[in-house]
C-alpha cells in the first residue's frame, strides 16, 4: 500500500510489544465524554467483498498535541480498561445506525 492510499484511507501504523508492525484502518471517529476516540480494524490491501463482521474491531483513545516543530499530531493510546464496555456499547451502537440507514436508503 503506498503512502498517498495510506492516507486516502486514513490508515494508521502501529507497532505491538514484539516489534510487529500493524496496519490499522480507521473506520469511525467518536467523542465520549468530551473525549475523542477511533474505531479501527485491520487494514486490507483493496476492498473486498467478504463479510468484515468477523474483523476485529480496536478502539483507541486519541491525545492530541502540538510537537516540538508547532505541527499537530495526534496519539492513539488504549484507553481505560473500565471504560471499554461503556465504548464497545457506543461503537456497536454507531455501527448499527449506519446499517440501519445504509437500508433505508436502498
Amino acid at each position: 500500500m503506498t503512502p498517498e492510499q495510506m492516507e486516502e484511507r486514513d490508515v494508521v501504523e502501529f507497532v505491538d510489544d514484539e516489534g510487529n508492525t500493524l496496519l490499522l484502518e480507521v473506520m469511525d471517529y467518536f467523542f465520549y465524554n468530551g473525549e475523542e476516540f477511533a474505531a479501527l480494524c485491520d487494514a486490507k490491501e483493496e476492498a473486498e467483498d467478504d463479510d468484515s463482521d468477523d474483523d476485529p474491531v480496536y478502539i483507541m483513545k486519541i491525545n492530541s498535541f502540538v510537537d516540538e516543530n508547532g505541527e499537530e499530531m495526534e496519539e492513539f493510546v488504549p484507553p481505560e480498561e473500565e471504560l471499554m464496555e461503556k465504548l464497545i456499547s457506543v461503537v456497536r451502537t454507531r455501527f448499527m445506525d449506519e446499517d440501519g440507514e445504509d437500508e433505508d436508503e436502498e
